[in-house]
Order: structure tokens, then sequence, then C-alpha cells
């Protein structure tokens, strides 16, 4: 897996951008979230990345920001809703404004995005609301420590979903290991754990 692209941006549009990392340019999808983040040509950024394998094509997809990149992880997670639907959602809405949409269950503003119908909307808002509502309170809470947690969680989760356990089950399985073990670990030992 590529994690992360470090280099010079070379091109950028709206639907993508090439970064040159020590002379080989990688062409990575992007939001217009990401893209409005982006530096002048020439200048040097770094995004967080999710490589795409399909039968036909290999893509990489780029995010400003770790924040932008779950909440694409969690949608793409979703029955029905692809990578490209998830960046379509990410361009027309940001992250934020997303996720207070599935929490306050406004059907009618996920609806509002480009190629989103009624039974898709649903099914984000019931798949999502409840992961979201419980990474809000921890994410709210005055410890950074809880913040660090949620993070180690989500970077275990993309793992476990990338070797190919069903994200249902993984997140499962690391809340059992959380909860019996504590949060005192590395992302490895979670993930060797959830593997067990």
């Amino acid at each position: 897996m590529i994690a992360y692209v470090n280099g010079t941006v070379t091109y950028k549009d709206p639907a993508y951008a090439i970064i040159d990392v020590n002379g080989i340019g990688y062409e990575v999808r992007i939001s217009l979230q990401t893209y409005t983040s982006l530096p002048d040509l020439g200048e040097r950024c770094k995004l967080v990345t999710f490589l795409s394998i399909r039968e036909d094509a290999h893509v990489l997809f780029g995010f400003w920001g770790i924040d932008e990149k779950a909440l694409f992880l969690d949608l793409v997670g979703i029955s029905g809703i692809g990578p490209s639907t998830a960046l379509i959602m990410l361009s027309s809405l940001s992250s934020s404004e997303i996720r207070r949409g599935i929490i306050d269950e406004d059907l009618r503003l996920i609806q509002s995005i480009k190629g989103i119908g009624s039974k898709t909307a649903q099914r984000v808002i019931l798949e999502l609301r409840d992961k979201i509502r419980k990474e809000e309170l921890t994410s709210t809470g005055p410890k950074s420590s809880e913040t660090s947690s949620n993070h180690l969680r989500s970077e275990a989760l993309a793992a476990l979903v990338t070797l190919g356990i069903p994200k249902a089950t993984a997140e499962k399985s690391l809340d059992t290991i959380v909860k019996r073990e504590g949060l005192d670990m590395t992302v490895e030992n979670l993930i060797k754990l959830a593997l067990r």
C-alpha cells in the first residue's frame, strides 16, 4: 500500500493532481476539498492516500488530511458506494458537513449530492450514524489521548479492511479488544490481536 505521497505539485486540477516524488510522478485522484488545500505548482505537499485495486485499474486517491481519508474509507465500506461516488460526495460537501448530515439524519442533505438517491442516502445514514456519533463523543473529549486512541483504532480498522476482513466484523473485534486490553498498545499489536 502507498500510505502517502510527499513531493512537489507538478499539475493540479479539481479532479486530480500529479505529485513528483524523487522523479516519479504519482497521479492522484482528489476531491475539491483537497484541491482547494493544495499549494501552488512547484511547491511541496504531502497527501495521505488510498490505493484502489480493481481488475481493470489501480487508482490512487489522495486526501489533504487523515480526517477526509477516514470518511472516504467509511463511505466506500457501504454497499453501493464506490471510490468515485465517495469522491463526488467529498467534493460536494465538506467532511464536517457530511458528518453533521449523518449525525442529524438529514436525508435531504445527503440526497442533494449528485448520484445519491433516497435508498443510498438512507443506507449511508443508517450504517454510519452510530459510528460517527461515537467518534464525535471521543474526539470532543478534553484528553488528547482519546483523539490519539481514535486515530489508533482508525488506522487498525483501515489495515484490517485492506486485509480483506469485513468492516463490520473488524469494528466489532477492535471494540472488544479495546474494552478488554485498554488503549496502551501500538497499531501493530491491535491488528495482531484482531487477527487472532
